[in-house]
């Protein structure tokens, strides 16, 4: 009885050989990889937006310089991705990379990190959705708390059942967000273009505090949180179809390029056209209500905005065990988690994430601005290590040069 339960709800076991079969193409490891990172504008823009706003009118006009740092950031740190995907195809990302060239315990520091960082990312994204479509109908802001658990439950069967249904489903949510998004972002510059930027005096409270550096150092931390995500590509290059490494590169130079637009767009965008929030609503929802009004496209794109940070979790459902049955791999956690499921998944590292998930949501009160702190301890502490450990490979590299390396990654090819 249990058996044929387990079989319905997350299919009929695979045989071992099909394991090559159920490796995702470019298009769905776009869809795959790429939701923590294509969702993070829906918080980081919250965090910008909630940490200038307190300056008054002032503190919200620096917004767009400081997502041009953070854009620049995001560039820098992709193309560093981009090679190590190349100097490591077996995946691991950071943990890989710290651990050969920093030593061990750097190593297993960067992998703690990450592990913590995938862990947040679903947690955040979840409430996070909870709060967009909550923003569109707010009598659902006192359920967010299970209406997050429902979302974290679908997505670990979805997972568990296997990459290329994984894959599959993760393609519908992704690109009807990017469909909703990027036209919305168009008819947005259309619109400033026709009647004229609008006046942040005139629709912002007045200043509860100055304008100071730490607050903007403060502003630009918390919006660094549009990085979330990006990493995933580099840990999960095993899930990519041959060539790996060349198909990995691809998928992480196109999600860093929409991640850059969707983020530096809306930012603009609502500095220019002068959006503030109103209470219990997000800034991308009034970004959305000031362009597009109130009707069925303003409903369009919440609810794209809920389904990508739904499946923005699978972000960390497709890293998470990844990295976590190398860490068994290495004797650092217990070897079950490096067993393959019925479904040529790694089943225990999936319910291990969702319990760990599930404890952050009722702890945290499916609060995403309480979770977003915590990002601190995980991402940006990988990446430190990740670009230390890169340039250490490279200098110990002495038997090519600059241009054997570049040809190496792919940007030397014509």
């Amino acid at each position: 009885m249990l058996d044929t339960f387990r079989h319905w709800l997350i299919g009929s076991p695979l045989p071992t050989k099909q394991l090559a079969e159920t490796r995702l193409n470019k298009v769905r490891a776009l869809a795959a990889f790429s939701p923590g990172a294509l969702s993070s504008i829906a918080y980081a823009n919250q965090e910008i937006y909630l940490a200038l706003v307190v300056a008054g009118s002032v503190g919200l006009g620096k917004a767009w310089p400081v997502s041009l740092a953070i854009t620049a950031l995001l560039a820098i740190v992709a193309l560093s991705y981009y090679q190590t995907i190349h100097g490591y195809p077996s995946g691991g990302g950071s943990y890989m990379v710290a651990r050969e060239n920093l030593g061990t315990l750097p190593g297993l520091i960067a992998a703690s990190a990450l592990l913590i960082d995938y862990t947040l990312t679903a947690a955040v994204s979840l409430t996070a959705g909870m709060e967009a479509i909550a923003s569109a109908y707010p009598a659902l802001w006192a359920y967010r708390i299970p209406a997050a658990l429902l979302m974290l439950a679908v997505i670990t069967v979805i997972n568990l059942r296997g990459m290329r249904e994984t894959g599959t489903l993760m393609t519908i949510p992704v690109y009807f967000f990017l469909l909703c998004y990027l036209p919305m972002l168009a008819f947005g510059a259309w619109r400033l273009s026709v009647e004229g930027p609008g006046s942040l005096p005139a629709t912002t409270l007045p200043a509860s505090e100055p304008l100071t550096l730490l607050l903007l150092l403060h502003a630009f931390a918390t919006g660094c949180t549009a990085m979330t995500g990006i990493e995933a590509v580099s840990n999960g290059i095993p899930a990519f179809r041959p060539p790996k490494a060349q198909n990995a590169g691809r998928t992480l130079l196109v999600m860093a390029l929409l991640m850059g637009v969707l983020f530096a767009g809306s930012i603009w965008l609502t500095q220019e056209l002068a959006v503030v929030s109103g209470p219990q609503e997000t800034i991308l929802s009034a970004l959305a209500h000031r362009i597009l009004g109130a009707g069925p496209a303003y409903l369009a794109i919440q609810v794209a905005t809920l389904l990508i940070l739904a499946v923005a979790a699978n972000t960390s459902f497709a890293g998470f065990p990844q990295l976590a049955a190398l860490l068994a791999q290495d004797g650092f956690l217990p070897r079950q988690l490096t067993g393959l499921g019925d479904r040529l998944v790694y089943a225990n590292g999936i319910l291990l994430l969702a319990l760990a998930t599930a404890a952050l949501i009722v702890v945290f009160g499916g609060d995403s601005h309480a979770l977003i702190p915590l990002f601190a301890v995980g991402a940006f502490l990988a990446y430190t290590l990740s670009q230390a450990g890169m340039v250490i490979h490279w200098r110990r590299d002495r038997t090519r040069g600059r241009g054997s390396r570049l040809r190496s990654t792919g940007w030397g090819r014509s």
